[in-house]
């Protein structure tokens, strides 16, 4: 006897931590833009994975890439060498413009790598006191949800219940240049930033705010971490959001769009002076730096290389924009972002993101609210601008209501 999505909905709901709200769609198969349920139904995919899926499901020459390597070898460990590893930190030092790359697996991981390397600099390098150094961060941020990571959320429902939490950490307004230069300390071994917060509804910084983060980082000889796991390689039309401020920062943290959508890879990547300062079994990863992970993660970047991703992401983000924005005022109230992602801020009064989202599934998108007022679209890369009209349209039609 076949089984109906509300089987699968019903062995998730017993069986697994109900740690997500996903939507009632139970997905089978997918292929580009486009997904498929348990039951044949096509679904328009407007959230490619919150970046994950950047070149679109099974894109040819990233599933490639990993049977190619399924036949050799998928894992090695870091104990030994393999053929893999640093052709691919080379490529991706080469095409961000960096020194140096720390491999991981999730984007969690990444940040949680670029805290410990801050520190161990402040104390290596900078001379601040063992165990005293401070690291800044902005209030509405997300990193990820692991204990260190939480311990400075300013978001009850990732934080609350979860303590005691890890010390060290400063909370500044995002967007508040004065706030940050004031928490400043001798101790302060970096500022963690997100270019583009995208949890917090994708909000883009005031003009200029990067730029003066920057500035006052180097004045002050902090580090500078930007996040750029959900919103790096091509999301917002170019290589790194902080390119928009022409900033560049001492480490970027990688992730999502970095697996091509097959399996989780991550980085950290800046300078050698910085992520130089580990040593042999001061930090390390069982999977990360995989043979499978490298293999995927260069055929991610070959195709990052050719700039075809970073401009479709510029020039559909434009036609994205200009749509959306003309909904404000029906049922849309704000819409932020770049590139090919975007915030729209239900209209107070009206239906609720979660609602909105609902009813876009049951017209054939699929797309999600965070918190109770924002829908995130963030389709893939690939997308044609027939399907993303597509989109808008649907969403459109649901305001309308």
């Amino acid at each position: 006897m076949s089984m109906t999505a509300a089987d699968f909905v019903t062995l998730d709901e017993q069986w697994s931590t109900h740690n997500y709200h996903p939507l009632p769609v139970v997905i089978a198969a997918a292929e580009g833009a486009w997904v498929t349920d348990v039951d044949g139904r096509r679904y328009l995919d407007f959230l490619a994975g919150y970046s994950a899926l950047n070149f679109g499901h099974r894109h040819p020459a990233l599933v490639a890439a990993a049977v190619e390597q399924l036949g050799r070898v998928t894992l090695t460990s870091r104990a030994f060498h393999h053929d893999q590893l640093g052709l691919f930190c080379r490529e991706l030092a080469e095409l961000t413009g960096t020194e140096m790359v720390l491999p991981m697996n999730s984007g969690a991981e990444a940040v949680e790598s670029a805290l410990k390397v801050a520190r161990k600099w402040a104390y290596q390098v900078k001379g601040v006191p063992d165990g005293a150094a401070e690291i800044i961060v902005a209030g509405s941020n997300f990193h990820g949800r692991t204990t260190t990571i939480i311990s400075f959320s300013t978001d009850d429902t990732a934080r609350a219940g979860f303590g005691p939490y890890t010390p060290g950490f400063r909370v500044v307004k995002y967007g508040d240049t004065q706030a940050l230069a004031d928490a400043i300390t001798p101790r302060t071994a970096a500022v963690l930033v997100e270019p583009v917060q995208g949890e917090a509804g994708v909000l883009t910084p005031p003009t200029g705010y990067l730029r003066e983060v920057r500035q006052l980082c180097t004045d002050n000889d902090v580090l500078l971490i930007a996040d750029e796991i959900q919103s790096g390689l091509g999301r917002t039309g170019t290589l790194f959001a902080c390119e928009h401020d022409g900033v560049t920062a001492d480490l970027y943290t990688l992730g999502k769009a970095l697996g091509g959508g097959i399996l989780p890879v991550s980085a950290v990547v800046g300078r050698r002076d910085v992520l130089g300062v580990l040593q042999p079994g001061e930090h390390g990863s069982t999977f990360g730096g995989n043979p499978l992970a490298c293999a995927v993660g260069r055929a991610v970047l070959e195709l990052l290389r050719s700039g075809d991703y970073l401009a479709r992401s510029a020039s559909l983000g434009t036609h994205l924009h200009a749509r959306l924005g003309s909904l404000v005022g029906h049922g849309v109230a704000e819409v932020r972002g770049r590139g090919l992602w975007a915030g729209v801020e239900i209209a107070p009064g009206g239906l609720t993101a979660r609602e909105v989202s609902e009813e876009l599934m049951r017209r054939g998108v699929l797309c999600k609210e965070t918190h109770d007022t924002t829908l995130r679209v963030a389709p893939p890369l690939m997308i044609s601008r027939a399907d993303l009209d597509l989109g808008v349209d649907t969403i459109t039609e649901v305001l309308a209501r």
